[in-house]
């Protein structure tokens, strides 16, 4: 294949073709990268839609398996729905090609981005977006501006631009960021959990078998650290970002231009305003909409807005219902906005910086592992957590990973109708809960460290006017606060908005819905007091100035604090659901004691598992031990008795002769005689026969475990020892 541009990027090359395949669509782009070959279309509907204020776009990300030299795995030999990955990715791609389409533009289109080969260090997000861009740019659609992302990390401290896989698998930031020359248009970032080097004592998940034998090992141990962002540092990355995007987009443009198809020019809808029925609504009815502004629920301002519009056409009888309803949208609009802007002040009378009232109620199902009721003003997020064990984990597949996949930290998000005020059935996942349980799971999963076990998280939306995600992040951290699992931190999230006109700006915490649906920008920050470990943001303004987002992050964390005291506080009420809550504790021996924990043939750690109910795991090169119950009560009485057995003295071999005599104590009774202890911890037989000159018909008629008693040592059959009682 001839290819038609080769643009030399940050630590790789892509080379596109325009003109040899799917010539039917508007705009076509074979890009191959590496051993990575991705197709791209754009086709435009010549059909308009009615609906003035949408954009009738769809981007479908699409993988096939064949690309790997995989066969779909299942029943099915063919690939059906779409994979998580693969609706986010669509999401991604859809959210930064977006801002390319001018306002009015109501053609349906449809981008379809396939990946026909996949080399294993491909970053498929990247060239996804890359090549959607493309052929949109070379399309006969007029849009003469390019959009492209770049992937930073962050390894050893340093900051690496189109990181290899290899290289983002040691990364502690992941940050995915989409813009053309001048302006930022979609951010995503998350930090990656990691352990860090705390004292001197290594920790290594190799748990061993009870029966092995131990081996002793020092080296160093690790705790578990969020790797949380400070704001500066990340507008410091982003400016970085910026430059990058800047030359790329340079080159993308610079190099499309001769593959440019002819033109048409693309229509857009003029704004259908009636000034006649603007200008008398905001006239007479200016107070009606401040009510129906104040009504909080997108449900009770749409009623208060629909008996307005009622009221008019009853006086109006000759005007047109749907002018209206525009015209009354657009008074609104400008209210909203003008009075932020103006007054300093949001619809319901919140100061710019203002948080909205919060409730915390934790483990309120009794017979969940945990849960927390999570309200925000009219935003409410019901999170439940159950834990599992490493065989619960959700299993996958990816191009570029070998066999398969698990992950053992899920966020699984849902949004019911009933939660706005919608009459509507529920049905499968759509792609916004995917990306909203997606934020969530990247703003807890760096300050968890599950040791191989498994955590879900469902959010349930009850209600919600505003940043549900947001509410999911702080409920899902006091779920997992309510499940008594460690935490390395404390995390929060915040939605932020921005109102603008010319140079007059503003920057609002925490959202509600009438200021995302009117405002410019959605922002959602999560992390602690100290730095960010998640962010998302759409800008619906074509871009932001880095010293306004540099504001916006500050109040954020203003925000995120103030919200993090309340967490807190409601923590110290949390009671913990013992009758249902699996408990896990890890700690650490002298790997020394692992014998004697594990004992002869693996008979004493039998015994603990079996006292107590639980599960015992035992590292053998650090003594990291790890005990699993249905139970806090069982797992502390398993680590009790564990610390029992190494806390006590260790006691010299003896050389056992035959014919001595020597202190012992009733360990256990049989039917056929007794276990008696020797000095040293060795057991030996005092058979039934031996207890007694006079015969004896029942050992514990005689003797009780515990008794101190003299035995002497009659003979030695093997590993065994025969004892007798002493005279």
């Amino acid at each position: 294949m001839k290819f038609d541009a080769k643009i030399e990027l940050e630590n790789k090359i892509e080379e596109y073709s325009f003109k040899d395949v799917a010539k039917q669509a508007n705009g076509s782009a074979w890009l191959r990268s590496g051993n990575t070959v991705i197709l791209a279309t754009v086709v435009i509907d010549d059909n308009e839609v009615e609906d003035d204020d949408f954009l009738p776009l769809t981007v479908q990300y699409i993988e096939k398996t064949y690309a790997a030299g995989k066969i779909p795995g299942g029943f099915f030999k063919r690939e059906t729905k779409p994979s998580d990955f693969e609706t986010l990715t669509s999401r991604i791609v859809d959210r930064s090609i977006r801002p390319l389409f001018p306002k009015g533009f109501s053609n349906p289109t449809q981008v379809t981005v396939m990946v026909l080969s996949a080399d294993k260090d491909a970053d498929l997000q990247v060239l996804a977006l890359n090549a959607a861009s493309a052929a949109i740019f070379t399309s006969d659609i007029d849009i003469n501006r390019s959009v492209s992302a770049v992937r930073g990390a962050k390894i050893d401290g340093e900051l690496v631009f189109n990181p290899t896989k290899e290289d983002l698998a040691k990364s502690t930031l992941d940050l995915y960021l989409s813009g053309t020359k001048d302006e930022l248009l979609m951010i995503e970032m998350r930090t990656i959990g990691s352990d860090v080097a705390d004292s001197e004592t290594l920790v290594i998940d190799d748990m061993i078998d009870p029966m092995m034998e131990p081996v002793v090992g020092m080296g160093t141990f690790f705790k578990h650290s969020s790797n949380a962002m400070g704001e500066d540092e990340l507008i410091d990355v982003l400016a970085k970002a910026q430059n990058i995007l800047f030359e790329a987009n340079s080159k993308y443009e610079e190099g499309f231009a001769s593959s440019k198809k002819e033109t048409v020019a693309i229509k857009s809808k003029k704004e259908s305003l009636n000034q006649e029925m603007f200008s008398y609504v905001k006239d007479n009815h200016m107070q009606d909409i401040k009510d129906a502004m104040n009504q909080m629920a997108k449900s009770e301002r749409s009623t208060a807005l629909k008996a307005l519009r009622k009221f008019i056409l009853e006086i109006k009888t000759e005007w047109n219902e749907d002018e209206l309803k525009n015209a009354i949208e657009k008074v609104k609009r400008e209210q909203v906005r003008t009075q932020i802007l103006n007054e300093r002040v949001r619809a319901d009378g919140r100061a710019l910086n203002e948080v909205r009232p919060i409730t915390i109620d934790t483990n309120i199902l009794p017979n969940a592992h945990s849960s927390c009721l999570f309200t925000r003003g009219q935003t409410q997020a019901l999170v439940v957590l159950t834990m599992g064990g490493p065989k619960d984990a959700q299993m996958f597949e990816t191009l570029t990973e070998e066999g398969t996949q698990n992950e053992n930290f899920m966020v699984h998000y849902n949004f019911p109708g009933f939660s706005v005020g919608e009459a509507s059935p529920i049905t499968g996942v759509k792609r916004r809960e995917l990306g909203h349980g997606n934020l969530a799971k990247r703003a807890l999963e760096p300050i968890v460290d599950l040791n191989g076990d498994t955590v879900r998280l469902v959010s349930e939306i009850l209600e919600s006017n505003g940043s549900s995600s947001m509410a999911t992040v702080c409920g899902g951290y006091m779920a997992l606060k309510a499940a008594d699992i460690e935490t390395s931190d404390t995390i929060a999230g915040i939605a932020m908005g921005m109102v603008s006109e010319g140079d007059n700006y503003a920057i609002l915490s925490d959202i509600m819905g009438l200021e995302d649906h009117d405002g410019d920008m959605d922002f959602k920050v999560t992390g602690s007091k100290d730095g960010i470990t998640a962010l998302q943001m759409d800008i619906k303004l074509g871009g932001i100035s880095l010293d306004v987002l540099k504001e916006a992050l500050y109040q954020a964390k203003e925000g995120r604090s103030h919200i993090i005291d309340i967490m807190v506080e409601a923590e110290k009420e949390i009671e913990f659901n013992d009758g249902v809550l699996p408990s896990t504790d890890i700690f650490h021996i002298d790997p020394s004691f692992i014998g004697d924990v594990i004992g002869q043939a693996g008979k004493t750690i039998r015994e603990i598992i079996e006292k107590f109910e639980v599960a015992i795991d035992i590292d053998k090169k650090d003594g990291k031990v790890k005990v699993t119950g249905k139970s806090k009560s069982g797992v502390s009485g398993a680590k009790d008795h564990i610390h029992g057995i190494v806390n006590k003295p260790k006691v010299e071999k003896i050389n056992y002769a035959v014919g001595e005599t020597y202190p012992g104590i009733v360990k256990k009774i049989v039917d056929f005689g007794a276990f008696i202890e020797l000095p040293d911890g060795t057991d030996g037989l005092l058979h039934i026969s031996k207890i007694s000159d006079a015969r004896v018909d029942k050992v514990s008629d005689v003797l009780s475990e515990g008794d101190n008693i003299e035995v002497e040592i009659l003979e030695f059959k093997g590993n065994k020892i025969s004892l007798g009682r002493a005279k």
